[in-house]
């Protein structure tokens, strides 16, 4: 059996109530019950919570899930937060024991020093932006994908902490033109390649 941590990194803020990544948590949640293999821990960075039990969270995963809108091209501040708090109290407890560089030669090896080697982690993020921004020429994002771009540090973090990528999808145009049932059926096809 395997043990899922999952962590919906939304929270309210000013027109955002954070109603779709509540429901993608609870469908995840939903989803790996259903089939009986998984110890589930979830986490709700709207909510509080303790930073060793977060650490000890990340140590016991075998896979992360983290669900996370994007807001102005980031995360939002909440889950930041949530994260430098996290991943500093999980120095040396844990998730990483340094940057993995030495001094007598501190050029290298950067990015090395993570903990969590031989674990997974899963991403979904939902956007205002319609999926066009990121594919079509002379739009917003010049033809760059959303891991390529925008989350491209959030990739290299989860690297340094010795995390490798299980997969990803995005929600595009979730604001103005969401089809929640759509969406919510292309997920179940997305947990069904990792978890079937």
């Amino acid at each position: 059996m395997k043990n899922i941590f999952i962590i919906n990194g939304g929270h309210a803020f000013a027109h955002s109530p954070g109603r779709f990544n509540r429901t993608l948590l609870e469908t995840t949640v939903s989803y790996l019950q259903s089939t009986g293999n998984y110890t589930i821990k979830t986490t709700q960075v709207g909510d509080s919570y303790e930073l060793q039990e977060e650490v000890d969270k990340f140590v016991w995963a075998d896979v992360i899930i983290y669900h996370t809108p994007i807001w102005w091209f980031q995360l939002p501040f909440g889950f930041k937060e949530y994260l430098d708090k996290v991943f500093t109290a999980g120095h040396q407890k844990g998730i990483y024991k340094s940057d993995g560089r030495s001094r007598s030669n501190p050029a290298i090896n950067y990015g090395t020093g993570g903990s969590l080697h031989g674990k997974k982690y899963l991403l979904t993020t939902s956007w205002n932006a319609p999926q066009e921004a990121f594919t079509l020429k002379n739009e917003f994002f010049n033809q760059t994908s959303v891991d390529d771009g925008p989350l491209f540090g959030f990739h290299k973090m989860n690297q340094f902490i010795g995390l490798s990528l299980l997969g990803t999808t995005h929600f595009h145009d979730i604001e103005k033109n969401a089809d929640v049932e759509k969406e919510l059926t292309k997920y179940h096809h997305f947990l069904d390649q990792h978890f079937n």
